[in-house]
C-alpha cells in the first residue's frame, strides 16, 4: 500500500511590502525545504498578495504516523526559519492499494 500525506500550508508574511520580497522568502522556504527533506513543495494560492502564501507540501511512503511526523518536522522547521509564521493548515492523508 502506498501513503500520500499532503498539506496546505498558509504563511504570513507580515514584515513584507512587496511581491518581490515575497516571492524571495517563499523561494527560499520552499528550496531549503526540498533540500533538507527531499519533499514535494510549491506555492500553490494567493499568488499576488504580499503578506500572505500557501504553499502545499506532499510526501509518498507506506508508513503514515512515519509520514505525518516528518510533516510535522517540516513544518517545525518552516517556522524556525523566521522568514513566515505558519497561520493555518490542512492535511490529509490517502491511501492507495496496488
Amino acid at each position: 500500500m502506498m501513503i500520500v500525506v499532503m498539506a496546505r500550508i498558509t504563511l504570513m508574511i507580515p514584515d513584507n511590502h512587496s511581491l518581490k520580497g515575497k516571492r524571495q522568502v517563499v523561494r527560499s522556504l520552499v528550496e531549503r525545504v526540498r533540500h533538507r527533506f527531499a519533499a514535494a513543495i510549491a506555492e500553490v494560492e494567493d499568488h499576488d498578495l504580499w503578506q500572505r502564501a500557501k504553499v502545499g507540501v506532499a510526501l509518498v511512503g507506506n508508513n503514515s504516523q512515519l509520514l505525518r511526523s516528518r510533516l510535522d518536522q517540516i513544518m517545525h522547521f518552516m517556522e524556525n526559519q523566521h522568514l513566515a509564521e505558519i497561520i493555518d493548515s490542512q492535511v490529509e492523508l490517502c491511501y492507495l492499494e496496488n
